[in-house]
């Protein structure tokens, strides 16, 4: 059962093709650090790449045959991509599905402040955080601000480097010595990570006089006012761009890597591959960090509709056959897996953890404790997998995430395996998970796109 490291069996050709990834990669998480970002730049490579906006097929009234290759974009957030095979569509598709969200900061409705001629911006943390991880770090905003008229301004501040950053204060360790004693869930509590955006007050004003301040230079700049927080979606992240790490350069440090790891390797994938027997799709979506739920997560009926149209381009659509398509389906629910942390070694089962540098981790369940909120694949549909993966040469492995009682996670597996297709868990270890940085190793990135475009093939 031992796996050897995927390093070792490189030739320099491989080596040159997971450079060139890599490096795509890196890129692809410095132009998307939100979900709308990340659609933006996913419609920008597909075009490029011939795919056609599945809307303007509708509206024209156009058919899709064998190699056609389509997307469609749902509220700005989440996206599905196909490419029409050769096979009746009918026999199933094999499905490609990650998330395009991350654990960070959104600031609220009614935000700005000023206390003691400081202003700030309150935030509400999204998804699962350490809360005093994000302290003391320069941070960006990301996001939209939209008038009442409708106008929407984009907003990016932190990344270039003549940008201001933000920051979220901690108390000095001089002064710290009842915080320290409290747990680390209430060493930094969610009401107090506000950020601040500025000290200097506006000149001739009284009254907070540091906020007025804020909002002169918004308007001027953006041409918004304080009531257009309230029509805002803007996400403060951490500032500065994806890194690689280690003397050997063997590694990614960015933010965002769950789920981006995998959205971008699915990408790949489906950008490689021309023409494909059974229909291949992946679908990119919203809100997995806070249970998929809305209209733009997976539990909303987008992807199914999307099917529905695709069905009715290709002049084959009836109910029973978008359950029969959908029923017929294979999917690798593509969603980050915990590497194994020598330096917390107490909260994993060596056994069944996953490892930097094996490769591609397949999680037959997840969920929580009794596996509570799991898919649980099949063996049979493992075994075609596993079959698959050494077809194909893949470095792959089997992971669980960390030890049975200590807690767990979940994904959109479960979502997906309602409509009976079979589905396994599959994607990228990750060091830090859900941490302001994270990071990866590059084989692994390497052997989870390769994994992917042999999935697709077969």
């Amino acid at each position: 059962m031992e796996i050897e490291n995927a390093w070792k069996k490189y030739s320099e050709e491989q080596l040159e093709e997971l450079e060139t990834l890599n490096n795509s990669y890196m890129e692809f998480l410095d132009k998307g650090k939100t979900e709308r970002e990340c659609v933006d730049e996913i419609v920008s490579q597909v075009k490029a790449a011939g795919y056609k906006n599945l809307e303007d097929i509708i509206k024209k009234d156009k058919k899709l045959k064998a190699g056609d290759k389509v997307y469609s974009v749902w509220m700005k957030k989440s996206i599905a991509l196909f490419i029409i095979g050769k096979n009746p569509i009918e026999e199933g598709m094999n499905i490609l599905g990650a998330h395009i969200d991350s654990p960070r900061l959104d600031i609220k409705q009614n935000p700005l402040y000023e206390d003691t001629e400081i202003a700030y911006l309150d935030t509400h943390y999204y998804g699962g955080i350490k809360k005093y991880q994000w302290v003391t770090l320069p941070l960006a905003i990301h996001g939209v601000v939209v008038k009442k008229d409708g106008t929407v301004t984009n907003i990016v501040i932190g990344e270039d480097e003549n940008d201001p950053v933000f920051f979220i204060s901690d108390l000095l360790i001089h002064l710290a010595q009842e915080q320290i004693e409290k747990k680390a869930s209430k060493v930094i509590e969610g009401e107090d990570l506000n950020i601040i955006v500025g000290t200097k007050p506006l000149e001739g004003e009284e009254k907070d006089a540091v906020k007025k301040q804020i909002i002169k230079l918004i308007n001027e700049k953006y041409g918004f006012e304080e009531e257009d927080f309230i029509s805002a979606e803007l996400e403060v992240v951490p500032a500065g761009k994806a890194r690689e790490a280690g003397m050997d350069r063997s590694m990614v440090l960015a933010y965002g890597q769950d789920d981006r790891v995998c959205a971008y390797t699915s990408l790949a994938a489906m950008l490689e591959f021309k023409k494909v027997d059974r229909t291949a799709c992946c679908i990119l979506v919203d809100k997995e960090e806070i249970g998929s739920v809305g209209a733009t997560g997976m539990k909303s009926h987008f992807f199914e509709n999307m099917v529905a149209e695709i069905l009715d381009r290709m002049g084959e659509y009836t109910e029973l056959k978008l359950r029969r398509v959908l029923a017929n389906s294979k999917m690798l629910s593509s969603d980050v897996s915990a590497a194994f942390d020598p330096t917390y070694a107490s909260a994993y089962e060596k056994k069944n953890s996953a490892y930097f540098g094996k490769g591609i981790v397949f999680n037959k369940f997840t969920g929580s404790r009794g596996k509570s909120g799991s898919n649980d694949a099949n063996a049979e549909y493992v075994a075609q997998v596993r079959n698959i993966m050494e077809k194909h040469d893949v470095v792959y492995q089997t992971a669980e995430l960390g030890k049975v009682d200590l807690g767990g996670g979940g994904t959109i597996a479960y979502i997906l395996a309602t409509y009976g297709m079979d589905v396994i868990d599959s994607g990228v270890a990750v060091l830090n998970m859900h941490a302001p940085w994270e990071a990866v190793s590059k084989a692994d990135v390497y052997e989870t796109k390769k994994g992917y475009m042999a999935f697709l093939s077969e």
